[in-house]
């Protein structure tokens, strides 16, 4: 297999989020074929179809283009009000306008929820799937990853701890090298 860009899309804008200490985690421990990039998604400006002219924001052009080149996108989301927070639902926003240029469309994908609570983000990881379904973006469907009491999995450092999780961790990551290979063979 050759190598497969993901981006890596973090909810959470909090510069110490547990969402971000595991998408760290993640990018040093990825399987081969996969190397992960964090794309960052805290200074895109709110959606609004008045500003998608010819002078349209230098940062919805940029993370376009970053998505449009990758091979496969993993999101990492916390659960706010049952839902993903407005940074990630304005970067599908972005993504996917203007009108017929969807940068998601077919991309392959995998969604991670990690949160406070014990529901492990629940709400949340189906929000996000049910918005990649009307984006066109095929998500892993098995094994799904909800997890909870994100405050147990790190040290004080920020170092991920918990070795029954980093192996399911492990098993996850390598089904999704699997399913995105299965989308780059098409």
């Amino acid at each position: 297999m050759s190598t497969k860009k993901i981006a890596v899309l973090i909810g959470s804008l909090r510069k110490d989020s547990f969402n971000r200490k595991l998408a760290h985690f993640l990018v040093q421990s990825a399987p081969a074929p996969l190397q992960l990039e964090i794309v960052e998604i805290g200074d895109l400006p709110m959606y609004n179809e008045d500003l998608e002219t010819a002078n349209a924001p230098a940062s919805w052009t940029e993370i376009r283009k970053k998505i449009a080149a990758c091979d496969g996108l993993l999101f990492l989301t916390p659960e706010y009000n049952r839902s993903v927070p407005a940074a990630l639902k304005n970067v599908l926003d972005v993504g996917s306008r203007p009108w017929g240029q969807n940068v998601w469309n077919g991309k392959p994908a995998a969604v991670i929820s990690l949160s406070l609570g014990a529901l492990g983000g629940f709400g949340a990881n189906h929000h996000l799937r049910q918005s990649l379904t009307c984006l066109n973006v095929p998500v892993l469907q098995q094994p799904e990853a909800y997890i909870g009491n994100a405050p147990s999995f790190f040290d004080d450092k920020g170092n991920f701890v918990k070795e029954d999780t980093k192996e399911f961790l492990t098993s996850f990551m390598q089904a999704f090298a699997a399913w995105v290979d299965k989308f780059s063979a098409n």
